[in-house]
């Protein structure tokens, strides 16, 4: 079943609540494309604008001290209705890619799910009618940082807040709409991260079922990794960085398999 407009994108996060720890999610090696360093402030974005409204600038939020794992954290932090009892959520990182993700989109729309797809800047750069796909297809978007630096734990903040506000402003002049989640490289986070996701009124979100496929394990291994989600997860896949065909035949067989145990796709949104 065809099914359009799935979430709302451009959620706005209301509001945010201090929850303690730190997180255990390890950085990986950057995404192998055009990594060009952030501008210097005041420097203009790569790339012509198809937007004629500017990239909102909202008031900043509290800053976490901790990213979002599940379904029940984010809705801690986020207010709206009470995710089902069986619900995942599915999200797809280091896009748009021209041939991956649409590869993807047509998986989710053939099997009726609704998705995240942390978006890139220097991959949005280029690819710009793949990003409006993934949004007119109902799915949401998040950022994912301009250039994907491997080390942002350990960059200044002024070079964090670049990396986060050159993609915000990308995402936004292409798309129409301005991400609410954040997607750090990894899952890596420090007070810097944390402070300039909320300056950008961004929720922090990471995720508790990682199959790794970035690292191309095998089909199998992508496979029974995800299949073993648990109600309440925030499941990791990705359309960019590198070759996806394992990625893209094992949701083949995920998503149906997870649909028929009872587990219920849901937006982060929704």
């Amino acid at each position: 079943m065809t099914r359009r407009h799935l979430i709302k994108a451009g959620l706005a996060a209301t509001g945010a609540a201090l929850i303690a720890g730190d997180s255990d999610a390890g950085a990986r090696p950057p995404v192998s494309a055009a990594m060009a360093p952030p501008p210097p402030p005041g420097a203009p974005s790569a790339g012509p604008s198809p937007s004629a409204s500017a990239s909102p600038s909202p008031s900043p939020m509290d800053a976490l001290t901790r990213p979002v794992f599940t379904l029940s954290e984010y809705r801690k932090i986020v207010p709206g209705p009470a995710f089902p009892d069986n619900a995942v959520a599915l999200t797809i990182d280091d896009g748009p890619h021209p041939a991956w993700t649409p590869q993807v989109l047509r998986l989710l729309e053939r099997f009726g799910v609704p998705a995240m797809f942390c978006l890139i800047g220097n991959q949005v750069l280029g690819h710009e009618p793949v990003a409006r796909d993934i949004v007119a297809a109902g799915h949401q978007v998040a950022n994912h940082t301009w250039s994907h630096p491997a080390s942002i734990a350990n960059m200044p903040p002024d070079r964090v807040q670049q990396e986060i506000d050159r993609a915000q402003e990308k995402i936004h002049d292409t798309t129409g709409h301005t991400p609410a989640i954040f997607r750090s490289p990894g899952g890596a986070v420090s007070p810097a991260v944390f402070a300039a996701a909320a300056h950008s009124r961004m929720v922090p979100v990471n995720w508790s079922d990682d199959p790794r496929d970035w690292t191309r394990p095998g089909v199998q291994a992508i496979t029974n990794r995800l299949l073993a989600a648990r109600p309440g997860q925030i499941l990791l896949c990705h359309d960019g960085g590198g070759d996806r065909s394992q990625t893209c035949t094992a949701l083949k067989t995920v998503i149906p398999a997870l649909q028929a145990r009872g587990l219920q796709f849901v937006a982060l949104g929704g």
